[in-house]
């Protein structure tokens, strides 16, 4: 199984790149971490957010490999707990299917892409900035890997 995460949003800071490569590292073969960096649209002229939005819509969606799991992150998704997180990665595990995780651009996802997605799912209730949350995604898969493995990185 792979955990892909497709990104808008490139030219990451140094930090971001380097929080998210620690955790990419941490996590063995058969939980391989994989990103997918998407390019912005430009905000040119008259383009409304929905339009943005819906031309992202179109390559997120064409990024996705067919017969994947999709989660798309959204704030106002499920609030899974970690625990939570590293049942449901081991019965995806058991599947076969990879899982993909969606963080949006800008102004968000348009709504075909939650309407693809098998679960909405958000780490905070909060807006938060598009990179951390590729890293914060990142050591939470980690966590609950090492949950499945009881590696002493997580405490309860």
């Amino acid at each position: 199984m792979k955990l892909i995460i497709i990104a808008v949003g490139h030219k990451m800071p140094g930090w971001i790149e380097d929080g998210f490569a620690e955790y990419q590292k941490r996590l063995p073969r058969e939980f391989a971490l994989s990103l997918i960096e998407l390019k912005p649209d430009k905000r040119a002229g008259s383009k409304t957010p929905q339009q943005v939005m819906a031309e992202e819509a179109e390559r997120i969606l064409a990024a996705v490999p067919q017969g994947a799991r999709v989660l798309a992150m959204d704030e106002r998704g499920a609030n899974w707990t970690t625990m939570q997180l590293a049942d449901k990665m081991k019965g995806w595990h058991t599947d076969g299917r990879d899982a993909v995780f969606i963080i949006g651009g800008t102004d968000g996802l348009d709504p075909s892409v939650k309407q693809r997605a098998d679960q909405l799912l958000q780490l905070s209730a909060m807006t938060l900035p598009h990179g951390m949350v590729r890293v914060l995604l990142a050591e939470q898969l980690y966590r609950a890997y090492s949950i499945l493995h009881n590696h002493p990185y997580h405490r309860e």
